[in-house]
Parts: C-alpha cells; sequence; structure tokens
C-alpha cells in the first residue's frame, strides 16, 4: 500500500467532514488528518462555552466554521463566525476561540519552511 500523508479518514471514499468529529459534553475534540512540517489539518468540535486560550502559532492558521458559532480573537478584534465562514490568525498573533454555541471547524495551519 502507498505512504498516506492525509491520516484517520477514510481515502478514497466520499465524507462530509463535518460528521468525521463529534461533540462530547464539556469538552473540545480533536481529529488530526496532517501534521508535518509544512502543514498541519486538524477537525475540531466544541461544546457551548468551552475554548482555547489566547496562544501564538508558528504559521498562518484559518479557520473554517462547519457549524455552530464561534468567537474568534485575534490580538484585540474579536470575530463571529458562523456555518460556512473563514477567518485567517496570522502567525506569530496571538489568538483564541470561544464557542458562543457548540461549533465545529476545520483547522489549517500553514507554516514557512524557509526559516
Amino acid at each position: 500500500m502507498a505512504q498516506q500523508f492525509i491520516k484517520n479518514i477514510d481515502h478514497a471514499k466520499v465524507l462530509e467532514l463535518e460528521s468525521l468529529v463529534e461533540y462530547q459534553k464539556g469538552q473540545v475534540v480533536s481529529r488530526t488528518l496532517a501534521q508535518g512540517k509544512p502543514l498541519s489539518i486538524t477537525l475540531f468540535a466544541f461544546d457551548e462555552g468551552e475554548e482555547i486560550s489566547s496562544h501564538s502559532a508558528g504559521g498562518d492558521a484559518m479557520v473554517y466554521i462547519l457549524d455552530g458559532e464561534a468567537e474568534i480573537t485575534i490580538g484585540e478584534e474579536k470575530f463571529k463566525l458562523t456555518k460556512g465562514e473563514t477567518i485567517v490568525m496570522p502567525a506569530g498573533i496571538p489568538h483564541a476561540l470561544l464557542a458562543l454555541k457548540k461549533f465545529k471547524m476545520l483547522l489549517i495551519v500553514v507554516f514557512n519552511l524557509q526559516g
């Protein structure tokens, strides 16, 4: 079998991303699909009120909301996102995520391999 670069997901099969991670009461659930030097791809499900506190990343982090409603803070600015919306959290800028309502997201982080 050929090497798989995307893991924890069926290959050569039509899937609905939103169904690949389930809500759990009082938790943030994640499912890593790819992790490496150039990028990481992770699905998340946040129960209402759950959060990831302020931190910064070494790469640009793009969030795509699959379901629900989130508040994303980038630096000092707050953004409210709902299903179908996306935002990029720039590398090195503190950011945080809060579930205003339970929500699911696809997170893609792209790292700079030059420096």
